[in-house]
């Protein structure tokens, strides 16, 4: 995996699955842990390691939360803040599969202030991250991210903190006002960067998210909202020695001449249609030459139709398709575009059988 992260060859094609949830591994795997889930299948490991992160106890950013009870089979929860100038109130909801932002933080320009000025910075418990690499040792890579409030990237963050919709239209009606907020996103994450992450024991960390896709936003606002900011924060993480990967879940074939350009390391998700994303069988090569011959990719399979309903035959044919396209060369990893729930476990473990036999 570190070599096809390096765009070098492989000995056989890595294979693997994003954030490996902890809702399959308890209803299919009997518990297991994302260790003992990579090994049962055959697959090369990729953990995440999800604690470890922080944020600091502050006078000027009193948090409380209140149960507001189950819903439509979700739990909803509303958050309040309490500034030295004010208070900021949202709420969320979650269920056995995720959670999310279900009510904005930032409903007004005030309410951004507010954030960008009483936030408490966020801590990293560099040991534990040592004793996952230490774990993960030759089955895999460690993969963590950068500090935000919910997302990776400055505008993906904002999308969830401001709801996706509303962050489109602030960015045309008032695009200085969403420069200054990402600016302010962006300066947090590299002032954590800079704290708290040199030398931790991360073998790749991911930037991004899925508001970043060429579904969700045109190019035009890829490349003023997300590019600029990117760029910094991907900067400020090679300069501390992460390599980086880059999350668009959804469509890409719009923003190919663009994503390299933030300074990534690797792209993922290349998400086919079955999953919300735009690149078909026929476009894999145009992939390839545009954006992989840049950057190490990442991703490609199926996750929804294909691993949860297909056979073990079809899930074969379709990482060795990936493998003669994406894969041209090396540089280029095998994965779920993104999270799946309900994939049979045998369908997985084709997925590992069918890369062991694609070799460079």
């Amino acid at each position: 995996m570190l070599t096809a992260l390096a765009r070098g060859v492989p000995d056989r094609l890595p294979i693997t699955v994003h954030q490996w949830q902890p809702y399959h591994r308890n209803k299919f795997m009997n518990g297991m842990t994302q260790f003992q889930a990579f090994k049962h299948v055959g697959m090369d490991a990729s953990i995440t390691l999800w604690q470890g992160v922080e944020r600091e106890p502050s006078p000027n950013w009193v948090q409380t939360s209140e149960d507001l009870g189950l819903r439509d089979g979700e739990t909803y929860t509303r958050h309040r803040a309490v500034t030295p100038e004010g208070e900021i109130t949202w709420m969320t909801a979650a269920n056995e599969t995720t959670s999310y932002i279900a009510e904005p933080l930032i409903k007004t320009e005030r309410d951004a202030e507010l954030f960008l000025k009483y936030l408490p910075r966020c801590t990293l418990d560099k040991r534990l991250v040592s004793e996952w690499h230490d774990m993960t040792g030759d089955d895999g890579i460690l993969r963590g991210g950068v500090a935000g409030f919910a997302q990776g990237g400055p505008w993906q963050d904002f999308c969830a903190i401001a709801g996706t919709q509303e962050a489109i239209f602030w960015a045309i009606d008032n695009p200085a006002f969403v420069h200054h907020f990402l600016d302010g996103l962006t300066r947090q994450r590299i002032e954590y960067i800079h704290r708290a992450m040199p030398g931790a024991a991360f073998d790749l960390i991911e930037t991004g998210g899925g508001a970043a896709s060429s579904t969700v936003i045109s190019p035009a606002i890829f490349e003023e909202f997300c590019l600029p900011y990117d760029t910094r924060i991907h900067a400020a993480l090679h300069e501390v020695g992460f390599k980086v990967t880059y999350h668009t879940c959804g469509g890409m074939m719009a923003i190919l001449d663009l994503i390299w350009r933030n300074g990534c390391d690797a792209s993922e998700t290349l998400s086919p249609p079955g999953v919300s994303g735009d690149i078909r069988p026929e476009d894999r090569d145009t992939v390839r030459e545009k954006l992989g011959s840049r950057v190490a990719l990442i991703g490609g399979i199926d996750q929804g139709r294909l691993l949860t309903e297909g056979t073990p035959q079809e899930v074969e044919r379709e990482v060795k398709a990936c493998f003669q396209t994406f894969g041209r060369n090396g540089g280029y990893i095998c994965s779920t575009s993104d999270h799946f729930f309900h994939a049979p476990v045998d369908n997985l473990k084709a997925m590992a059988r069918a890369a062991r036999e694609c070799r460079y």
